[in-house]
């Protein structure tokens, strides 16, 4: 067992980290002042995982395994957590895959039960799971109507034509009715398996009954290995810049500007930094600039995704289509490479306050423990203390910050979309 000490002004209780029998990693955190837990069971793979004419498998099999598991038919998996005060939800990322559960501690092997039948002992009704994708359907029919989320995912497949990034989450509704029960129990044996998912509990448990819970419950879990997986590999031929407008039936005109470059450690948080100066919060250039000198949008925000093989970077307007001229110059001028360089000491040290200040606070919410968690392992290998986070930040100089924009803007085109709102004249 290896111990991660988290103390930094307050006395954070360890973040613990053990493997099942089975070989299933399991990290915990006791919080001794709440009175429930909070378990994430987390699968290292997304929508990047998708077969080819299959997009979507990855998200509609999350929404699948709630159709029944175990001896638990669809309505008893969300009931039987429910009728105890507990609540259960799910999501899925590009990369991963999380299902999670907060419930009263005495409830903790419920919990753990419950998880692992939803990974290990689906049913998939064929009744239930073709319903499940008349639901998804009209998921996808919402992103289609929300404009902001619209303009991401066609952003990401017109920069990545030929990349697994490329493609929506959610898929198509044509992708989605294609998906049978054999392409979800295939993508299970493949990626459902010890040595790809990791137990997060954070919350009023204590180390060895929560390892004792988990052994009991995922005794069963699948084995695999990486063989056969799909690697995760970008190279900076896999994004196309590109320059695009087209009339959209809204009534705002959404611009979305990014860029995106290989993965680089070193620059994880300069480029944090970056993305808080730029556009995180009040303060932030792009709200400055946008918003308060220049009037012409209500939201505007910068926003950084770390994915395991590159970073990609975007700046998001929405404002009228008459603004877009000069939206568009304001925006390229943020991020020209000699403007981003020009960073003084006191707007990076208002930036670290900022981002500190969100990681210590965020400490108090349990969901959020349990995701920095999940995600520190899944993207650097190994769990990262508060402490050594903070220590981290407070190193990095605007050389730093500088060193990082320029290899992110200095050496890679741009991209530009814009959604003109149709008739708005």
């Amino acid at each position: 067992m290896t111990s991660h000490n988290t103390h930094m002004h307050q006395p954070y209780t360890p973040l613990l980290e053990d493997l099942t029998p089975a070989g299933l990693r399991v990290v915990t955190n006791r919080v001794a002042h709440v009175e429930s837990v909070t378990i994430g069971i987390w699968i290292n793979a997304g929508s990047r995982e998708d077969p080819p004419g299959k997009q979507g498998l990855a998200h509609f099999l999350e929404h699948a395994v709630f159709k029944g598991a175990g001896t638990r038919d669809y309505l008893q998996v969300g009931r039987c957590i429910e009728e105890v005060g507990g609540y259960i939800d799910a999501w899925t990322t590009k990369e991963n895959t999380c299902i999670y559960i907060r419930c009263l501690a005495p409830h903790l092997h419920l919990a753990c039960n419950l998880l692992a039948d939803l990974v290990c002992n689906p049913t998939f009704p064929e009744d239930e799971i073709q319903k499940e994708k008349e639901v998804v359907a009209e998921e996808v029919a919402g992103i289609n109507d929300s404009p902001e989320e619209l303009i991401f995912d066609q952003f990401d497949e017109l920069a990545f034509p030929d990349h697994t990034i490329g493609p929506a989450i959610l898929g198509t509704e044509e992708s989605v009715a294609s998906i049978t029960t054999h392409d979800l129990r295939q993508f299970m044996q493949q990626y459902y398996t010890a040595d790809n998912m990791l137990l997060v509990a954070i919350g009023n448990i204590e180390h060895d009954a929560m390892m004792t819970a988990v052994a009991a419950s995922f005794a069963s879990v699948r084995q695999g290995s990486a063989n056969g997986r799909h690697r995760r590999i970008f190279t900076p031929e896999n994004y196309r810049p590109f320059n695009r407008e087209e009339e959209r039936s809204t009534f705002q005109a959404q611009l979305l500007y990014g860029t995106a470059a290989p993965r680089h450690n070193k620059d994880f948080y300069p480029l944090l930094l970056l993305n808080t100066i730029l556009g995180s919060g009040m303060s932030s250039r792009v709200n400055i600039e946008l918003r308060e000198k220049a009037p012409l949008a209500y939201s505007a925000y910068t926003s950084l995704t770390l994915f395991d093989d590159l970073t990609l970077f975007n700046i998001y307007a929405g404002t009228d289509n008459e603004n877009i001229p000069q939206a568009r110059m304001i925006i390229e001028h943020l991020l020209d490479c000699q403007t981003l360089c020009a960073i003084s000491e006191a707007e990076l040290a208002s930036a670290k306050s900022r981002l500190m200040g969100a990681m210590i606070m965020g400490m108090e919410k349990m969901s959020r423990r349990m995701s920095r968690a999940a995600r520190d392992l899944l993207y650097f290998g190994r769990l990262i203390s508060l402490e050594e986070k903070t220590d981290m930040l407070m190193q990095v100089t605007p050389a730093d910050i500088a060193a990082a924009a320029t290899g992110l803007f200095g050496t890679t085109i741009h991209a530009s979309l814009v959604h003109l709102a149709e008739g708005d004249e």
